[in-house]
């Protein structure tokens, strides 16, 4: 793939730092319109604990990527690279700039240098993981992994079931550990022009930001969300165990009366816990750290 003579505008950072006001804000001031980067709103009926835009906030700037999918619809990095890539060749085309924005940042990676050429799904590994899964646990996977490919488990949280399955997928599928894969690839040759921008917030301002988003979605109906979602059998959805959507459904299943406020405390340390990794996905990256009010002066 060539690269466009735009640059690519990639909005980047942990969850709850205000990346999408950020960008509608600097989307304002220029012909640009928003790409999400973000494995969760992707999905349609995965709303309240999702931090989707608004309705309000779609109709200052286009937004694409987001509700496209069913809830039990396959897609991964590499599913989503395509569509991102179609979409800002469209939005190119039309003479405008495209803004990244998401805080999934293996998918923008895969947008901005492509992937290991790992070898696709394979449904009958996928079913053997969820059965593990099921019957012995997420550590049980975890475990496996570890046996095969210590790098990449020191990298995944046990939680993370889909990336933990993957990569144990690649090395039952070919022999070689995924993060063997991943290193030979490197990420070394860019198919964009592209500048990484985040937003510069302290750790306690971060978390106090985490904590009042979770009572706000909690407030709004989040567990009455996620409820709905579980009695239309989208338990195995990918979004279902995201940050917080896992804990409100492991909740609903438990035998004891949900206790809002602990259930609160259980996301929010899950969340902070999200956003250091995400900050250790970027601790090695070209990003540049700007105060939340430069969206009005940035330079692009």
């Amino acid at each position: 793939m060539s690269s466009p003579t735009k640059e690519l505008v990639v909005i980047v950072g942990p969850t709850a730092s205000g990346k999408t006001d950020f960008a509608i804000r600097l989307a304002q001031r220029h012909v640009t319109e928003i790409v999400s980067a973000d494995s969760v709103q992707i999905y349609r009926r995965f709303d309240l604990g999702t931090g989707k835009p608004s309705p309000e906030q779609r109709a200052q700037v286009p937004h694409w990527l987001i509700d496209v999918a069913e809830p039990l619809e396959p897609m991964d990095a590499a599913r989503w690279a395509e569509l991102a890539a179609a979409q800002i060749q469209v939005i190119h085309a039309r003479g405008r700039r495209a803004i990244v924005c998401g805080g999934s940042f293996l998918w923008i990676l895969a947008l901005l240098f492509g992937l290991a050429p790992a070898p696709p799904a394979d449904t009958e590994v996928r079913a053997r993981h969820r059965g593990v899964v099921e019957s012995r646990g997420r550590q049980a996977l975890h475990a496996e992994l570890l046996a095969v490919d210590p790098s990449s488990a020191q990298r995944l949280s046990p939680n993370d079931t889909m990336r933990v399955s993957r990569a144990l997928e690649v090395f039952e599928l070919t022999g070689t550990p995924m993060s063997r894969w991943q290193a030979e690839h490197g990420f070394r040759q860019p198919r964009y022009r592209y500048r990484l921008i985040g937003i510069a917030l302290e750790r306690s301002e971060l978390d106090a930001r985490i904590c009042a988003r979770v009572k706000s979605m909690l407030d709004a109906g989040w567990i009455q969300e996620v409820q709905g979602l579980l009695s239309q059998g989208f338990r195995r959805a990918r979004a279902m165990g995201s940050v917080g959507y896992r804990q409100i459904a492991e909740a609903l299943e438990s035998s004891a009366p949900i206790d809002v406020d602990k259930l609160s405390d259980a996301i929010y340390r899950a969340t902070r816990r999200f956003a250091r990794r995400q900050r250790t996905w970027l601790r090695d990256q070209p990003v540049e750290w700007v105060p939340r009010e430069s969206a009005e002066t940035l330079v692009l």
